[in-house]
C-alpha cells in the first residue's frame, strides 16, 4: 500500500499532473521520470515515441509502483486506451480529459490543442466520439506552446501573439469547451483562457489524471493511510540542475523532493 504512483513525461510538463496528484492525495508519495534528454516527444515518429514510452514504463515498473500514468498528451494520443503496463493499474491523460470533455460541454463543441504528433493521431476526436457521436470537433497544433512554456514566456506579447495565431480558428467556431491536450498547456492556461473568453471551459488532462488515480486506487483499496505524509521522487534522463531550476513554475512553488539522473536507453 505504501508504494508510490509513477507519473512519466517528455520533460517537464507531466509535473503539472504530479501538482495535481500532491492537491488531490497529499499521503501519496510520487516517482517522477522527466526525459529530459529525448524532449520533445511531439515531432518524434510514431514508433519512436512508443519505444520511448516502454522504456519510461520500465524503469518506473524497476521502482516497484502501483501505478503508473503517462503525463504524456502526445504518448497518451498515440496508445489511446491500451495501457503500456499490464500488471498495476495504468492511464494516460487522454481519457480523462475527454470524459471530462464531454461532460462539461453544452453545445457539443469541443476543441483541442496539442503537438503536432497528438493532433495527427485524430485520437482525441475519436475518443470524443466514442462517447458523444454528434459532437463537433477543431483540433488545432500549437508546435510553439513548449518552447514558450520552457523558457518562462508564459505572458506579455509573444505569448500573446502565439495564442492568437493558433487558437482563433477554434475560437470561430464557438467551442464551449477546449481540452488542453499536452501537459505544458496548463501553465498558459490564464491566457488562454482570456483569449477564449469565460464561457469555454478548459480541460486540463494532468488535473483529470490525478482524479482518475485517486478513483482507480480507491477501487483497488491502494491508497496510503491518511496519517502519512506523501514525498516526491524526481528522476530526469539531463541535466537535474535544469530541471530543478525549471520545474518550479510547473510545481506552483518549490520543488519538494529530491533530483536524481537516470539512464533508461
Amino acid at each position: 500500500m505504501n508504494r508510490a504512483i509513477g507519473v512519466f513525461d517528455s520533460g517537464l510538463g507531466g509535473l503539472t499532473t504530479v501538482k495535481a496528484l500532491n492537491e488531490l492525495l497529499p499521503n501519496e508519495d510520487i516517482i517522477y521520470f522527466g526525459d529530459t534528454a529525448r524532449i520533445p516527444y511531439g515531432n518524434k515518429s510514431r514508433e519512436t515515441v512508443i519505444k520511448y514510452a516502454v522504456q519510461d514504463t520500465n524503469f518506473l515498473k524497476s521502482k516497484n509502483v502501483k501505478m503508473i500514468i503517462a503525463a504524456c498528451g502526445t504518448v497518451s494520443s498515440l496508445i489511446g486506451g491500451k495501457p503500456l503496463a499490464s500488471d498495476i493499474p495504468f492511464t494516460g491523460v487522454l481519457l480523462p480529459a475527454v470524459q471530462a470533455a464531454c461532460a462539461a460541454t453544452r453545445t457539443k463543441r469541443i476543441g483541442v490543442i496539442g503537438t503536432p504528433s497528438t493532433i495527427k493521431s485524430g485520437s482525441y476526436g475519436k475518443a470524443v466520439k466514442n462517447i458523444e457521436q454528434k459532437a463537433f470537433i477543431i483540433g488545432k497544433e500549437c508546435p510553439m506552446f513548449v518552447p514558450l512554456v520552457e523558457n518562462g514566456y508564459t505572458s506579455g506579447k509573444i505569448a500573446e501573439y502565439f495564442v492568437k495565431e493558433y487558437l482563433e480558428p477554434i475560437k470561430k467556431e464557438n467551442v464551449d469547451t477546449l481540452i488542453l491536450g499536452c501537459t505544458h498547456y496548463p501553465i498558459l492556461k490564464d491566457i488562454i483562457g482570456e483569449y477564449m473568453g469565460e464561457d469555454v471551459k478548459l480541460i486540463s488532462p494532468g488535473e483529470e489524471a490525478a482524479k482518475y488515480a485517486s478513483i482507480a486506487l480507491l477501487s483497488e483499496n491502494l491508497l496510503n493511510p491518511e496519517e502519512k505524509e506523501g514525498k516526491n521522487f524526481y528522476y530526469v534522463s539531463d541535466s537535474p540542475e535544469d530541471f530543478e531550476q525549471n520545474a518550479v513554475q510547473f510545481l506552483g512553488g518549490h520543488i519538494n523532493g529530491t533530483v536524481e539522473l537516470a539512464n533508461v536507453s
